[in-house]
């Protein structure tokens, strides 16, 4: 055997280069990343003039998640070979995978410029201009890619996910079918044309893409979590709830979910005499939605330490059920059990039934109201809070959010506009100053300053972010404005929510247009200023 017969050269000789980094290649083959690191490392010290060794164990470091130490790696090949096309393109992926969008696609656009026919950097490029939402950009890269390899499944269904966010739901949909068609056992790309058929309404069609990923392979976690939204936005709470698990990754990734040697509660144990610490995950709107159920795990007898964000710490402090409450990435308490936020509903078993606190679970500081009251000045005509668009990062804001241009025609006259968004894009910077909007971003710190601003205004009107949620929490009349596929937790064909008590939904139809929903909005304003509020 070959492995065999270099290990036993290297042993005999430890400074032999060859012998060492073909091992590395080896292991690395194998699957192998740390003993791959380790031959790589031993040859990088025989002969450090090789650029090969520093990009194979870069790979091999990718492989292990060490990000960094990966980018480091590919920085020394380049360094010594400057027209390292493939460690160019392989610092990309390194860089993708630290969230470094813009720097990833620098590097690959390095490799391209130096291997024209490099098809498999154009596909990479193509991911990290879609990660920047730089969409059509990242559709052109992806067909660079399939020009140069016509059979290459992976450009195929990454080009369906730009397409599909671009609302280009048809060409999403034929270009998931080519890549299935090149590659029959693709679980992923059948996972996406899931998604594909969910834009279109289709969800037993959507459900069958996802089981057949599932079958195909069972570890899949991305098909399990696209099927549970799909459940769950239907209302299935009982299928639904379970498979969201799968969130957090495969089995392997959730039971080692933050590394705490604690076991994950999920409502079997008693708590009576423990404490268990309740950690945020995900968005401030989603820490904001599930801190209700602290009040019922502090019923079963625990003593309840919550984890949020640090910029919500004001916010929840005083929230039943709560004795102790820290921000995220501060040294933890000693504690029993631990719970992510959102997996209490399969916790305490919930269905439509049984969601906690659809009534006002969140109050607003008096002290920020009485400050906010004096600066926004004696109320005259009806006062309206504003929010229409939310995290651009956010991966559904391409359908959540619209500009403030597509607003300001549909809003009434004699009202005071509110915005109570923190932060604006640049696209809406100008037409905001000319328009009948107040702007106190510049002011609002944290969200008891944003609770206070809803305390003082008489509606809210949202699309689906953190505000619209705290809304909601503070009991506040609102109004959410929703796309055609909205989040699972607003469900279909309804109004009314049944987590917030004070919500109305407004949602588009089938041709999915903003404008659609803000007409209805504008004509629901008309019996509201008169005093008649629609209901849900």
């Amino acid at each position: 055997m070959a492995e065999e017969v270099y290990a036993s050269v290297l042993k005999a000789n430890p400074k032999h280069f060859n012998a060492a980094y073909l091992l590395g290649n080896m292991a690395a083959q194998a699957a192998r990343h740390q003993t791959a690191v380790n031959f790589y490392t031993q040859a990088i010290r025989i002969n450090p003039s090789h650029a090969e060794p520093y990009n194979n164990r870069g790979n091999a470091l990718l492989a292990l998640k060490q990000f960094g130490a990966a980018v480091a790696s590919f920085d020394t090949a380049i360094s010594i070979q400057a027209n390292y096309a493939e460690a160019y393109s392989n610092r990309g992926n390194a860089l993708f995978a630290l969230k470094k969008f813009g720097a990833a696609v620098a590097s690959l656009d390095k490799a391209v410029s130096l291997k024209s026919d490099y098809a498999e950097a154009y596909s990479n490029r193509g991911n990290a201009l879609s990660a920047l939402k730089q969409l059509d950009a990242a559709v052109a890269s992806f067909d660079a890619a399939i020009r140069l390899k016509p059979d290459y499944a992976q450009a195929f269904s990454n080009r369906g996910i730009a397409l599909l966010e671009l609302k280009q739901q048809d060409a999403a949909l034929a270009s998931f079918d080519a890549a299935i068609r090149i590659r029959h056992d693709y679980a992923e790309a059948y996972s996406n044309r899931g998604n594909a058929l969910r834009a279109f309404h289709q969800w037993d069609a959507a459900m069958a893409c996802y089981d057949q990923a599932i079958q195909l392979d069972p570890d899949l976690a991305l098909a399990y979590m696209n099927k549970s939204i799909t459940l769950l936005l239907q209302g299935n709470f009982a299928d639904g709830w379970p498979l969201h698990e799968w969130r957090n990754g495969n089995a392997q990734a959730r039971a080692s979910l933050r590394h705490f040697k604690q076991p994950l509660w999920l409502g079997t144990e008693p708590l009576l005499g423990k404490t268990i610490l309740l950690h945020c995950e995900q968005g401030l709107g989603d820490t904001i939605q599930f801190a209700r159920y602290a009040r019922l795990v502090k019923q079963l007898g625990a003593r309840v330490v919550m984890e949020v964000p640090a910029t919500l710490i004001t916010l929840l402090t005083g929230l039943a059920g709560v004795d102790e409450l820290i921000a995220e990435d501060t040294r933890l308490p000693g504690f029993d059990y631990h719970c992510p936020l959102l997996s209490l509903p399969l916790a305490f078993n919930t269905h439509l039934a049984t969601i906690p606190s659809p009534q006002p679970y969140l109050q607003s500081r008096a002290d920020k109201v009485a400050t906010w009251q004096a600066r926004l000045g004696e109320k005259v005509r009806p006062r309206v809070g504003l929010v229409w668009c939310g995290n651009p990062l956010h991966k559904n804001d391409h359908n959540r959010s619209f500009t403030v241009n597509l607003l300001l025609p549909y809003l009434a006259p004699d009202v005071d506009y509110i915005c109570l968004q923190k932060e604006l894009r640049d696209i809406d910077r100008a037409p905001l100053q000319h328009s009948p909007i107040r702007f106190l971003g510049n002011d609002i710190k944290d969200f008891t300053d944003t609770a206070a601003l809803c305390e003082l205004v008489d509606l809210v009107i949202s699309v689906d972010t953190s505000v619209a949620h705290l809304a909601g929490a503070l009991g506040k009349a609102t109004w959410l404005m929703l796309p055609y596929v909205p989040d699972w937790r607003w469900l279909l064909n309804r109004n009314d929510s049944p987590w917030y008590a004070s919500m109305c939904l407004y949602r588009q139809d089938a041709q999915r247009d903003w404008a659609t929903v803000l007409k209805q909005v504008a004509q629901d304003m008309v019996p509201w200023r008169l005093g008649a509020v629609p209901t849900s």
